[in-house]
């Protein structure tokens, strides 16, 4: 089987840019690299991305969402993730079920035992084998997403909802330390980078030559 890799945090914390920086460290330590996203990764993933994200006069429950996200999770495992994992590549996703544990367990507020019954029922036993947090305040994160395009759904929420979704990131980190961990985003771009290589050399992802 291949590695299985997320990156996750709020909004604002630099992941777009650290995902290509991850794709280039595997890709140069001999890893086939699948780049893919949740919600997203196929058609019907994408189709629902488009329905979970775009603003509408009808307000989405927060169980309806919950199951949208699962739904193209599904999909995204049965045509995406499990036969590149089959075909011993490196899987390198932008969110996975952690976002699901943040976003609709912390920030919805929804129970958490709803979103383990999926979890095991969509997955099964696979986890990633390592999971990047980028963290930072969510003020400072805000910011920084401000200064891009038109915030998304829930890109458009209060502050005290995205607090909710990072203390729940904290919070899975300290309880899964073998496979979750975080990463200062609050310094530059190069600090940042560091502590990525560092983190996939920890792990045993990158090789001994990359410490």
């Amino acid at each position: 089987m291949g590695k299985f890799i997320t990156l996750e945090g709020i909004e604002g914390v630099g992941k777009t840019s650290n995902l290509r920086f991850i794709q280039e460290l595997l890709e140069a330590a001999g890893h086939s690299c699948v780049l893919t996203r949740e919600p997203g990764g196929t058609n019907l993933g994408e189709a629902l991305r488009n329905i979970l994200l775009s603003h509408s006069d009808e307000n989405m429950s927060a169980d309806a969402e919950l199951l949208l996200m699962f739904a193209a999770r599904a999909e995204h495992l049965s045509k995406v993730i499990r036969p590149a994992l089959a075909n011993e590549q490196t899987v390198l996703c932008d969110r996975f079920t952690e976002a699901t544990y943040a976003y609709q367990g912390g920030g919805r507020q929804l129970d958490v035992d709803k979103i383990s019954a999926l979890e095991d029922w969509v997955q099964g036993d696979l986890r990633p084998d390592l999971t990047l947090i980028l963290d930072a305040p969510v003020e400072i994160g805000r910011a920084r997403a401000g200064s891009r395009s038109d915030p998304d759904r829930i890109e458009k929420e209060q502050d005290e909802f995205f607090q909710r979704v990072r203390k729940a990131y904290i919070e899975m980190a300290n309880h899964y330390p073998h496979r979750i961990c975080l990463i200062d985003a609050t310094s530059g771009l190069p600090e940042v980078q560091q502590q990525i290589r560092e983190k996939l050399t920890e792990y045993d992802i990158l090789g001994t030559s990359f410490e």
